[in-house]
C-alpha cells in the first residue's frame, strides 16, 4: 500500500535534486567558459589551457590539415588545439601546398595569416619590352615602377602598376637640373636610389666628371625637379627622404648630417658628426653608424634634439656595427650588430641623459656564422632578419622565437634578401625569383629574373613583377598571384 513521504522526506529530496541541477549547471558553465578560454583534455596531462591557431591565407578557402587530418574549416578559420608540436597543411586546387610545424605554448594566440599560396603553373605575362635596362626601382607604396634603359640618358619610364591595366609614361629630367648639360664632351650617369614614403618622388644621383649632383624629381610634374647638390653647395655623399612632401630630406656630407628643407631652401646646423652611414625610421628618428673618439660606435637622433644620443660603443676598433630599429605596435626595438653578435632591445627611445639600457631591455642575442652583409626589420616590426652570405637568422618579435635558414643554390656568390611584404622575403639565384616565408621555409620558385633589380608584389597583391632577359631583349614580366 502507496504511502506519501513525509514533508521532511520531500524537502529533502527537493533538495537533493536542487543541489544536483546547480551543481550539473556550474559544471556546465565552467566547462564552456574553460573551453571558451582554450582548455582542452589531454589524455596524458589532464587539463590544460590550449593555444588558439588563426588561419588566412591569399587565395582564402585553402583546406586546413593539422597534424594528417583536414579539418571542416577553410582559410579564414580558427582552431583551439593542445599545446605541443603540429604541423599545418594549406592546400587549394591549382596552387602548391604550403606546410609548417611549429611548437605552440600553452595559452598563446599564433597567426598564420601571412600565408601566399603560389599557383603550380603560373601565368606570366610581359608588360613593357627593352633593348637595355640598367635600373629598376619600385615605390615605397608598391604603386610605381621607375625603370632605366641607360645610365647616360635623363629619361625614365615610370610604369603604374596599381591596376590590371598598367600604364606607362617616360619623364626626361630638364637639362637645367644637371650640371654640364650643354657640354658634349662630358659622360654623364644617372642612377635611381630611391622614392619618397609617398610614391611621387624620386631621388637620382647624377654624376658628371667629378661633379656629382642629388637631384630630387617631381614624377608628377618634372620641370620642378631640384638640384639640392647645387642648392644648398654641399657634396653630399647620401641622401634620404623624410616623410611624404618631398621636400624634407637628411643628407650626408664630409661625414656629418644635416637637414635640407628644399620648400624654404635651408639647411640645418651640423646634427651629427662622424657620420659613416645612417638611415631614417618612422620619418624624423635618425640611427647611425660612426665614430667615437677611440671605438666605432652607433646611435640615434631625434628631429629637433640638441645633440645625438649614443646607443652603443664597441670595444674593438675594427668592429663592424650595424644598427636596424622598427616599431611592432607600442613597442618599439632596436637591434645592433657587433661583428657576428646581434643584441635585440625592446623598449622606448633613451633621453639625452639616459643610456640604451635605462629605457630598454634585452629580449634577444645571437650569432650569425660570419660577417653581417644584412640586418632589417620587416615592413611592420614583426621580424627582424640578419644575413651573412647565404645563411640568415630571423627573430620573431611576438614570439620571442629565432630561427636559422639557408638558401640552397648552386651558385658560389651571395646575394641580398629583400622584404617582399611584412612576412616574405625574395632574392634571385640561379637565374630565378624565388620567395619564402621570413623563416626559410616554403621557398617558391616564382619565374626567370635578371640579377641586380628590383622585384615587387603589385599593392593589392595579385601580381609579382620582375625583370627578365631572353634573346637580347629586357622584358618587364609579372606573374598572377591571385585570380581576378
Amino acid at each position: 500500500m502507496y504511502r506519501k513521504p513525509s514533508k521532511r522526506k520531500q524537502l529533502i529530496r527537493r533538495v537533493i535534486l536542487l543541489s544536483f541541477m546547480v551543481i550539473t549547471v556550474l559544471f556546465i558553465v565552467t566547462c564552456s567558459i574553460l573551453f571558451m578560454l582554450g582548455f582542452r583534455l589531454d589524455g596524458g596531462r589532464g587539463i590544460e589551457q590550449g593555444a588558439l591557431v588563426q588561419f588566412d591565407s591569399r587565395p582564402t578557402d585553402a583546406s586546413i590539415s593539422i597534424d594528417g587530418l583536414t579539418i571542416t574549416t577553410s582559410t579564414p578559420g580558427k582552431r583551439t588545439l593542445i599545446s605541443g608540436v603540429h604541423t599545418f597543411l594549406m592546400q587549394k586546387d591549382g596552387y602548391n601546398p604550403w606546410i609548417k610545424t611549429l611548437n605552440l605554448e600553452p595559452g598563446t594566440l599564433t597567426w598564420l595569416d601571412y600565408i601566399r599560396l603560389v599557383p603550380e603553373n603560373p601565368d606570366k605575362q610581359t608588360v613593357r619590352t627593352y633593348k637595355t635596362v640598367t635600373d629598376v626601382d619600385t615605390s615605397a607604396d608598391m604603386q610605381a615602377i621607375a625603370i632605366q634603359t641607360k645610365t647616360s640618358s635623363p629619361d625614365l619610364d615610370i610604369i603604374d602598376i596599381r591596376d590590371r591595366e598598367v600604364r606607362s609614361k617616360t619623364i626626361t629630367i630638364p637639362a637645367s637640373a644637371y650640371t654640364g648639360a650643354s657640354d658634349i664632351k662630358v659622360t654623364h650617369r644617372f642612377s635611381v636610389e630611391t622614392w619618397d614614403e609617398d610614391g611621387r618622388y624620386l631621388l637620382v644621383k647624377h654624376t658628371a666628371q667629378r661633379t656629382t649632383d642629388w637631384l630630387v624629381v617631381d614624377t608628377e610634374n618634372v620641370t620642378e625637379t631640384v638640384n639640392i647638390s647645387e642648392l644648398f653647395n654641399l657634396s653630399l655623399t647620401d641622401v634620404q627622404f623624410s616623410g611624404t612632401s618631398g621636400d624634407i630630406l637628411f643628407g650626408l656630407s664630409g661625414g656629418v648630417i644635416r637637414k635640407l628643407d628644399l620648400g624654404s631652401a635651408t639647411v640645418s646646423r651640423v646634427l651629427i658628426s662622424d657620420v659613416s652611414s645612417f638611415s631614417i625610421f618612422d620619418n624624423n628618428i635618425l640611427t647611425y653608424v660612426g665614430q667615437g673618439e677611440e671605438m666605432p660606435l652607433v646611435g640615434m637622433y631625434r628631429d629637433g634634439d640638441r645633440a645625438p644620443r649614443v646607443l652603443y660603443t664597441a670595444k674593438d676598433a675594427d668592429a663592424k656595427l650595424a644598427i636596424a630599429t622598427s616599431r611592432h605596435y607600442n613597442d618599439t626595438y632596436i637591434a645592433i650588430a657587433d661583428n657576428q653578435n646581434v643584441t635585440v632591445y625592446d623598449g622606448s627611445y633613451p633621453s639625452q641623459v639616459q643610456n640604451l639600457t635605462d629605457t630598454m631591455t634585452v629580449v634577444e642575442t645571437f650569432s650569425v656564422s660570419g660577417a653581417l652583409d644584412q640586418l632589417s626589420f620587416s615592413p611592420e616590426g614583426d621580424y627582424l632578419m640578419a644575413r651573412t652570405g647565404k645563411d640568415f637568422s630571423t627573430y620573431e618579435v611576438e614570439y620571442d622565437r629565432l630561427n636559422q635558414a639557408a638558401i640552397e643554390t648552386s651558385e658560389d656568390g651571395s646575394h641580398p634578401l629583400q622584404w617582399l611584404d611584412i612576412a616574405h622575403l625574395w632574392t634571385v639565384y640561379d637565374g630565378h625569383l624565388s620567395m619564402r616565408d621570413f623563416d626559410g621555409t616554403n621557398v617558391q620558385v616564382i619565374m626567370p629574373m635578371e640579377y641586380g633589380f628590383d622585384a615587387t608584389l603589385s599593392q593589392n597583391g595579385r601580381y609579382i613583377y620582375g625583370v627578365n632577359k631572353t634573346d637580347d631583349v629586357y622584358r618587364l614580366e609579372r606573374v598572377i598571384l591571385l585570380p581576378d
